[in-house]
């Protein structure tokens, strides 16, 4: 369960990210890395549409803006979850959510790609915090952001830009949509009628 929620994590804070870099079409490995260690994943994007693969896990998510839904795909079972999913308010192009300014600090090739590093002062729950963010100049898309402490980092790899196959945001046929069994009690409160 909490690779599930790590995964859907993971997931909104790239499809942020996607949104600040004008919705690209890529293929690309994303590298995590935090105290807790380093977590590799593909992440696949067209139009409103993108998909997350973790290897050594039996799932993966596909989050279709258009269809203001995210599916959780297990293929070993053949089954799938959905969830509904609301786009990110507010989110200026190249910037981070809740954004104060920015610096430039220096210029960097970050796997390949040149990149103007910046020095990013943005809100968080009423706090203010700073990190740097890389944006390749080439493909004007943030390639890597991390803690100014180091404490944390993400960074894309082997980009691959084009748009990938539209079968990766489909659920594969013959797949089943699993629902959440209600639990005792949950949901029903003083006056509400049990469905």
């Amino acid at each position: 369960m909490k690779k599930f929620v790590v995964l859907i994590l993971l997931s909104f804070a790239i499809a942020t990210i996607a949104s600040a870099a004008d919705m690209l079409e890529f293929s690309a490995d994303v590298v995590n890395k935090s105290k807790s260690g380093v977590m590799t994943s593909k992440l696949y994007m067209k139009d409103k549409k993108m998909r997350m693969d973790m290897p050594g896990q039996d799932m993966y998510n596909i989050t279709r803006q258009d269809k203001k839904l995210t599916w959780t795909v297990m293929p070993s079972q053949k089954i799938y979850m959905e969830m509904a999913f609301q786009e990110p308010r507010d989110i200026p192009e190249r910037k981070v959510t809740g954004e104060v300014s920015r610096k430039l600090v220096g210029r960097e090739t970050i796997d390949g790609h040149p990149a103007e590093k910046y020095e990013v002062t943005y809100t968080d729950a009423d706090k203010q915090q700073r990190m740097y963010q890389w944006m390749a100049t080439d493909i004007n898309f943030p390639v890597k952001m991390a803690a100014i402490d180091g404490s944390w980092s993400m960074e894309y790899k082997n980009i691959k830009m084009g748009p990938p196959a539209d079968t990766l945001f489909e659920i594969p046929s013959g797949f089943k949509k699993m629902t959440l069994p209600s639990l005792p009690g949950a949901g029903y409160g003083k006056g509400m009628a049990r469905g």
